[in-house]
């Protein structure tokens, strides 16, 4: 190991500890009850926050609670449904397909590998690692969306910009127990403090371990 990984591993280290204790409660924010919820809110949540798919998944949930129903209801019934979460269309296309091929290949269950999450329709890594870790506790990834991206390279821990190949790194840096948690720590602080636009770097609780905090403090003034 050279003298910079040396650095990046030791700052992963001091911001693990640092962020179990920021955020000790950090969890998934999609509302859900079972894997299949999961999965289903994890697709209608790309390019959308958690807010507002929570705000559509109750109606949603109440219509179609196993695999058959999303498979059988029409995609201008499931549009109306999801409309507010944006890419509406797609979105329908993909739960409609996904649920088809989940009872075409898993009996209507929702599988618990990442190779056979991956491989349904709608779903890729980011959302099969999503119901990994939180649905079944199985943690083969980290995942990464557009907060963990952000923070990973802004904390120096990654130079990447591919969400593989940031994940890769990550699961370098961090304890494959700590993978599923990670994302949750990464998450939390990117939507209450490390914000995409102006970071709140002069009340970040990370300010002495960030490597961007300087430059972001003379960009804010």
């Amino acid at each position: 190991m050279n003298k910079k990984e040396t650095i990046i591993q030791t700052r992963a280290k001091k911001l693990r500890k640092k962020l179990s204790v920021i955020y000790p409660d950090a969890y998934c924010e999609l509302d859900y009850k079972n894997p299949l919820q999961l999965l289903v809110a994890t697709i209608l949540s790309a390019q959308c926050t958690d807010v507002r798919v929570n705000k559509v998944t109750p109606l949603l949930f109440q219509r179609c609670e196993s695999a058959i129903d999303y498979s059988t209801i029409s995609q201008e019934e499931l549009e109306t449904i999801i409309h507010s979460t944006g890419f509406f269309r797609n979105k329908a296309t993909a739960i409609r397909k996904t649920a088809m091929a989940l009872l075409q290949r898993h009996q209507g269950i929702v599988p618990s590998t990442l190779g056979e999450l991956s491989a349904l329709p709608g779903v890729g890594r980011k959302t099969a690692n999503v119901v990994l870790s939180n649905a079944f506790n199985i943690h083969e990834g980290v995942v990464v969306d557009t907060h963990v991206g952000r923070l990973a390279q802004r904390l120096g821990l990654t130079s990447q910009h591919h969400p593989v190949k940031i994940e890769q790194d990550l699961m370098k840096l961090f304890n494959r127990k700590d993978w599923g948690i990670l994302s949750h720590w990464l998450i939390w602080h990117g939507r209450r403090r490390c914000y995409a636009r102006k970071p709140d770097c002069r009340h970040c609780e990370l300010h002495a371990l960030c490597p961007s905090a300087k430059k972001f403090l003379i960009e804010l003034g």
